[in-house]
């Protein structure tokens, strides 16, 4: 089986870092994500979705986000039902993050942020609580191999 969501939007409200009786951090909140398609005429449609953060990603996301940034959360999708004050069935349908990444989108400034990828993955011991990325380290310029370097264009494959 495979349950997988990768979703890019903008946070639609503060976020709020909870503790649940057990000592766990819980951050809910949800992002708007853009159809991609609309209709001439027509305004912009957006879907909303509801994210739960446990733990580091919790911290992480309340941390570095707020309202009207842009995040891309990666995670698995769940449904849960409970009973209401009014006893009344009700059945919620959430992204449960497993990576929370900033998105390189630009600042006021009119640059991009510091932050414009997330790093890997970290190993599971965290959650995969993804932290602000360092500036990648300069490539070391390659020669070219030595068989293709003085190969033909016409002697490729492709």
């Amino acid at each position: 089986m495979y349950n997988k969501v990768i979703l890019m939007g903008r946070i639609t409200h503060d976020l709020e870092l909870r503790t649940t009786p057990a000592g766990a951090n819980v951050c809910t909140f949800s992002i708007a994500v853009d159809r991609r398609f609309q209709q001439k005429g027509e305004e912009k449609k957006s879907d909303f979705f509801n994210i739960v953060a446990w733990r580091q990603q919790a911290d992480f996301v309340t941390r570095y986000f707020g309202k009207g940034k842009m995040i891309l959360v990666e995670g698995e999708l769940q449904t849960r039902s409970y009973t209401d004050k009014n006893g009344v069935n009700v059945r919620v349908t959430e992204i449960i993050a497993d990576r929370l990444c900033f998105t390189g989108e630009k600042s006021q400034g009119g640059s991009y942020n510091d932050y414009a990828a997330s790093a890997p993955s970290a190993p599971a011991n965290n959650g995969g609580y993804s932290a602000p990325a360092q500036a990648p380290a300069p490539q070391s310029q390659q020669a070219p191999a030595a068989d293709f370097a003085n190969a033909a264009t016409d002697d490729y494959p492709f």
